[in-house]
C-alpha cells in the first residue's frame, strides 16, 4: 500500500473538506443498504489524512489538535458512520507516540505513512465495568505473549491493518498489543447490529492464543502515570463527530425546508422558509451548533497548549475544557437531529428519505460516555479546584 503524505495542517484541511464532500453523496445510501465503506476508508487511507498525527521527525505532518479536531468535525457532518472509525485509529497512535520505544515508532510510523489502518479491540461486553478488562497477554519463555479474549464494539477491526488490543499482562497491567489483522487466532466477526452509525461495523473481535511478538506490546498503564492527554484527544475526536453530525443535520434540514417543505396554511406565506415561526426555531438550532464548535475549538486549542506545556495543571485544564465541549455537542447532536423533523415536517419522517440516519448517529455515539460524569468533573473543577482523574475517558 502506497499513501501520499501530507505537508501541513493547510493541506490537511483542504483533503480532509474535498473528501468529506466525496463521502456525503454516498451517506444515506451506504447507510439504507448497510454497504460497509471500505472504498471510502481506502481513499482516507491513500490522502494521507490518517498519518497527520505522525511526528515531524519521522516524516508526518505533526498537525495540531485544532486541525485533527476539525477534520473529524468534517467528516461527520458527510457521514457520521465513517467519521467514527478512524477515531481510535488516532487514539492508538497517540499510545505508540507516547510509549513506543524508538524502534517501534520507526516501525509503526512507517507503517501509518504507507496508509496502514489501525482498528480497535478494547470494549468488552459481561464485565463488571467500561474498565474491567479481562482479556489476557501471557508472557512466553522467549518474551513474546499469547492473547486471549474476547472484544465487543470493535470499531474499525474489521477494516484494519493492524487491531490494537487492550489487555491485561503481568501485575494486570494494561498493555495495548498491536496484532496484524491477518494474525493466526484472530477472528473479527461483524456482528454490529446498532440502530444507527451502522456502517462502522462495530462488532466482535476474537482471540484465541494469538502470538504476540514483544516489540508489538507497549505498556499502556505508564499512560496514566502522569499528565497526560490521551483521554482529552480521544474524547475530543467525539466531541467532533458530534458537532459534525449536528452540523449535518442543521443544513439537511434547512435544505428541506428550502425546497421540499410546505409552508402551514395559517401563516399565509407562499413558502415555508419565509415563516417567522420556523425562521426563530433555525436561528436558535444555528446557536446550539455554533456553540458546540466554539467549545471544540476552545478545547482543542487548551490541548494543544497543554501539549506545549505538559503539567498537571495544563493537562487538567485540556480534560475539562475537551468534557465541557464533548456535554455539549452531545446536547447539540442529539436536540438538532430531533429537531430537523420539528422544523422539515411530516413528510421528512418518510423512512425511503433516511432522514432519520442523522439522529440515529448521534443516539448511538453519544452513549460511548455519560456525558453526566463530564459536568460533574467540571463542578469539581470549578468549584474545589479538583482536577480530572486520569483516564481515558476523560
Amino acid at each position: 500500500m502506497s499513501a501520499h503524505v501530507i505537508a501541513d495542517d493547510a493541506e490537511a484541511l483542504a483533503v480532509a473538506g474535498a473528501l468529506a464532500e466525496e463521502f456525503r453523496a454516498g451517506a444515506c445510501a451506504r447507510d439504507t443498504e448497510r454497504r460497509l465503506p471500505r472504498a471510502e476508508l481506502d481513499r482516507l487511507s491513500a490522502s494521507g489524512l490518517l498519518a497527520v498525527t505522525v511526528p515531524a521527525e519521522h516524516g508526518g505532518a505533526d498537525v495540531s489538535a485544532l486541525t485533527l479536531a476539525e477534520i473529524f468535525r468534517l467528516l461527520g457532518a458527510a457521514d457520521g458512520s465513517l467519521a467514527q472509525i478512524p477515531q481510535s485509529h488516532f487514539a492508538y497512535v497517540n499510545v505508540i507516540r507516547r510509549q513506543g520505544t524508538p524502534q517501534q515508532q520507526k516501525f509503526f510510523f512507517a507503517e501509518l505513512l504507507a496508509g496502514r489502518r489501525f482498528g480497535n479491540a478494547q470494549s468488552e461486553a459481561g464485565t463488571k465495568h467500561v474498565q474491567d478488562i479481562r482479556t489476557r497477554l501471557t508472557a512466553r519463555p522467549d518474551g513474546s505473549y499469547v492473547l486471549t479474549g474476547v472484544k465487543h464494539y470493535s470499531t474499525g477491526a474489521l477494516f484494519a491493518d493492524w487491531i490494537p488490543v487492550l489487555a491485561r499482562a503481568e501485575a494486570d497491567h494494561l498493555h495495548v498489543a498491536y496484532v496484524p489483522r491477518d494474525a493466526p487466532g484472530v477472528t473479527v466477526v461483524d456482528d454490529w447490529d446498532g440502530m444507527g452509525q451502522r456502517t462502522t461495523a462495530s462488532g466482535t473481535v476474537r482471540l484465541a492464543d494469538v502470538p504476540v511478538p514483544a516489540d508489538r506490546v507497549l505498556p499502556h498503564h505508564l499512560t496514566f502515570e502522569g499528565p497526560q492527554l490521551h483521554g482529552a484527544v480521544a474524547q475530543l475526536l467525539h466531541a467532533a463527530i458530534d458537532a459534525g453530525i449536528a452540523g449535518g443535520a442543521l443544513a439537511e434540514a434547512a435544505e428541506f425546508v428550502r425546497t421540499k417543505s410546505r409552508p402551514w396554511f395559517e401563516s399565509g406565506l407562499d413558502s415555508a422558509a419565509e415563516d417567522p415561526l420556523l425562521i426563530q426555531r433555525f436561528g436558535e438550532l444555528a446557536l446550539q451548533v455554533r456553540s458546540a464548535e466554539a467549545l471544540l475549538r476552545e478545547a482543542a486549542r487548551a490541548v494543544d497548549a497543554a501539549r506545549a506545556d505538559l503539567t498537571d495543571d495544563t493537562a487538567a485544564e485540556a480534560s475539562i475544557a475537551v468534557a465541557a465541549a464533548k456535554v455539549r455537542a452531545a446536547q447539540a447532536a442529539v436536540e438538532v437531529a430531533g429537531a430537523l423533523f420539528e422544523v422539515a415536517g411530516t413528510r421528512s419522517a418518510l423512512n425511503s428519505l433516511n432522514l432519520h440516519r442523522h439522529w440515529r448517529d448521534a443516539r448511538t455515539h453519544t452513549l460511548h460516555d455519560p456525558t453526566r460524569w463530564k459536568i460533574q468533573h467540571i463542578g469539581r473543577y470549578v468549584l474545589n479546584g479538583t482536577r480530572p482523574p486520569r483516564h481515558g475517558l476523560l
